[in-house]
């Protein structure tokens, strides 16, 4: 439909019939494109500056625990125990005249530690030495006799034989060789019953010097010159049941108490990393050398004999430690790094972490084991003492900035 050109021209603006009202119209539009130019601008600065503003985060260290082995099972606690452990005591009641020995003093099997007043077996070994030599002196004289009298019987009879004596001297002599055989083996017997009077009185002199059973170190001194020991308490203060312990330091080893729901963890020869509560940065291997085959009833626990791969002069009796059950056969294996299982971003199969350096995150693709206690071992892609971010903003960005919010 065709418009009236009277109609077209009447609606069109005449510019030159009205100046004023056309550039007040102009200056309208500028303003207002200048104002929209400006809060674009100033859109755009403040997109900028959230874009690149440093975001907060928190972060945590990656941790390589000191001597942990992967495929930990099982982590316990418990003591160093030496397993050969021996009061020394006297086999005799005596008063002790000497102690030759000092807490701390290494001392070898055999050697003496004390010595007991030795008066009362002293004179009893003498009088056993008296008799026995008086016993002895008896028998040669019998054993004299007797050759005597059996060179008068052989004479007697060949003399009966050729009739020049009468029967009976040869019943007489042959009833004193009789005699005499008798009475040498009375003496005989008096004879050895006199060396083992002897004898057990040259030990009861022996028994009053108190050796060690074995090699060890002395770690208690329970006596001192003057009072008395014996091998049964007397219930005296004075009487003393033993006069030292020893421990074989050989015979180290640990003892750990397993709760009995996580003991099908534990197998012998399994490997363990052992960490002692004086040396919390020295790991010992070892491995597991016996289960109890009881439990205790009142703890719920089963007792694990655990043995040092190697010993040191630090390990000493008594002391607490902690112990990590492998899982794998191997020795103690190298320090592998942990992290937060919060700090471990996914992505399907793929796993990765924001690592903060220099105040800028990186993402980094990481190879993780298996997550335990709320921790996962690193395999790949990170290091000890390396910071990466736990529960990471949904606005961080690869080589975004950031700012460690106070913990």
């Amino acid at each position: 439909m065709s418009l009236d050109k009277a109609a077209l021209e009447s609606l069109r603006l005449d510019h030159a019939s009205d100046p004023q009202r056309y550039q007040d119209s102009r200056a309208r539009r500028f303003r207002w494109w200048i104002f929209a130019v400006v809060a674009a601008a100033m859109a755009a600065v403040v997109a900028w500056r959230i874009l690149n503003s440093a975001v907060p985060v928190k972060t945590a260290m990656v941790e390589t625990a000191a001597g942990a082995a992967d495929g930990a099972v099982l982590n316990a606690s418990g003591y160093v125990v030496a397993r050969r452990l021996a009061t020394v005591s006297s086999k005799v009641t005596g008063r002790i005249t000497e102690v030759l020995f000092e807490e701390g003093a290494r001392v070898q099997q055999g050697q003496v530690l004390a010595r007991l007043d030795p008066s009362t077996a002293r004179a009893e070994y003498n009088v056993a030495s008296q008799t026995l030599e008086a016993t002895r002196r008896n028998l040669r004289e019998i054993e004299v006799r007797l050759a005597d009298a059996r060179r008068t019987d052989t004479r007697n009879r060949s003399l009966v034989e050729r009739k020049l004596v009468a029967q009976s001297a040869l019943d007489t002599s042959a009833a004193e060789v009789a005699a005499l055989e008798a009475r040498l083996a009375a003496a005989q017997a008096e004879v050895g019953v006199a060396q083992s009077r002897v004898a057990l009185s040259a030990q009861g002199l022996d028994d009053l010097e108190i050796r060690t059973p074995f090699s060890g170190v002395v770690i208690s001194k329970d006596a001192q010159p003057g009072e008395t020991v014996s091998p049964m308490s007397a219930g005296g203060g004075f009487t003393r049941t033993g006069i030292a312990t020893i421990v074989d330091m050989d015979s180290r080893e640990i003892e750990v108490d397993v709760n009995e729901a996580y003991i099908n963890r534990v197998h012998d020869g399994q490997k363990v990393a052992a960490v002692l509560d004086a040396y919390p940065d020295w790991t010992i291997p070892g491995h597991v050398i016996g289960i109890v085959p009881t439990a205790d009833r009142q703890k719920a626990t089963v007792r694990v004999r655990i043995a040092f791969d190697q010993l040191d002069v630090r390990i000493l009796p008594d002391m607490g430690i902690k112990v990590r059950f492998l899982e794998e056969a191997g020795a103690v294996a190298a320090a592998r790094p942990t992290l937060p299982e919060a700090a471990v971003a996914r992505d399907g199969k793929a796993t990765s972490v924001w690592v903060v350096r220099d105040g800028k995150v990186e993402k980094r693709a990481v190879v993780l084991g298996a997550p335990k206690d709320g921790n996962v071992p690193v395999l790949e892609g990170l290091e000890g003492g390396e910071s990466v971010v736990i529960d990471a903003p949904r606005r961080l960005r690869d080589g975004a900035a950031v700012e460690l919010e106070a913990s």
